[in-house]
């Protein structure tokens, strides 16, 4: 059974826009869209202007509403919608659990660049466990072309990187896109004190070399699983932040990852993974992994 896109739907001109958004990439990847209202009655205490079912009718016809603009526009797309009494968050946690993707809207910084995330945003980012795209309304997500790129940032070449280029090849292949990988690498402590050990790492090549070749060794697979995917690289001695806005300021889609942090480092979404969130106007998807 194919697992579907899940959006996370409010009626704002941001969920609107998430689910804009996702109604493509199911397409793109022949797979059923899911729209999801999380709401939960107030408590009989608690004043309330509005009555369970007038809440209920509100969820209902905004749900409905949204899925049957998305199917003019996709005829051929399965949508089904889903209205759920709880908490948004551990709502869609739960939905996220059996989706290929979860995926959210923003409100932005400014016209250009920029997430501001929600309380439910930074919860649902930081635990989710399977991947989460968040999307603003604007220009560069509405207009946003089949063939735009596709930008992953990979910050340690190794087996954590697989999970990353898994989505972000999926991605382009599906887009018809080129795929960047993009890694920022840096001068180890020893070169600081021992520069002497410069002269070592020459007689391989240099420093930057074997970071090449490392870079290669990590895409080869996923060259030959998608042949079809053209793959561009950029490598810069920076910080890792800084490298990554700069190689992905006109890409259609910034895959970035999230270490699944251990019980006591509490929620974390990562120093790249939270700079490019707050500093870029594509759509952002955030890889869970260990």
């Amino acid at each position: 059974m194919l697992r579907p896109i899940v959006v996370g739907l409010d009626g704002s001109p941001e969920s609107l826009a998430a689910a804009a958004w996702a109604a493509r990439e199911a397409q793109r990847r022949g797979l059923p869209l899911r729209l999801v209202h999380a709401w939960i009655w107030q408590p009989h205490d608690v004043p309330v202007s509005e009555s369970v079912e007038t809440q209920k009718q509100w969820a209902l016809t905004t749900l409905r509403n949204a899925k049957d603009d998305l199917a003019v526009r996709y005829p051929e797309l399965p949508i089904d919608t889903g209205e759920v009494s709880d908490l948004a968050v551990s709502a869609l946690l739960n939905q996220a659990e059996e989706a290929e993707m979860l995926v959210l809207g923003s409100r932005g910084h400014g016209a250009i660049a920029g997430f501001l995330l929600g309380s439910v945003g930074q919860q649902i980012l930081a635990r989710a466990k399977s991947p989460v795209v968040m999307v603003r309304a604007n220009e560069r997500t509405t207009a946003e072309p089949d063939r735009a790129e596709v930008a992953v940032a990979l910050q340690e070449l190794g087996e954590s990187a697989e999970t990353l280029l898994e989505f972000a090849f999926a991605a382009a292949a599906a887009r018809g896109a080129t795929l960047r990988a993009v890694h920022a690498w840096q001068l180890p402590p020893v070169y600081g004190y021992n520069p002497a050990a410069l002269h070592i790492s020459d007689e391989d090549g240099g420093l930057e070399a074997r970071v090449t070749r490392d870079l290669d060794e990590l895409l080869k697979p996923w060259r030959e699983k998608y042949p079809q995917v053209p793959v561009v690289q950029t490598l810069d001695l920076a910080s890792a932040a800084v490298a990554v806005l700069q190689a992905t300021g006109s890409a259609g889609l910034v895959v970035v990852g999230r270490k699944v942090p251990r019980p006591a480092l509490g929620m974390r979404i990562g120093p790249v993974t939270h700079a490019v969130l707050h500093h870029t106007a594509a759509p952002v998807a955030v890889i869970p992994h260990n």
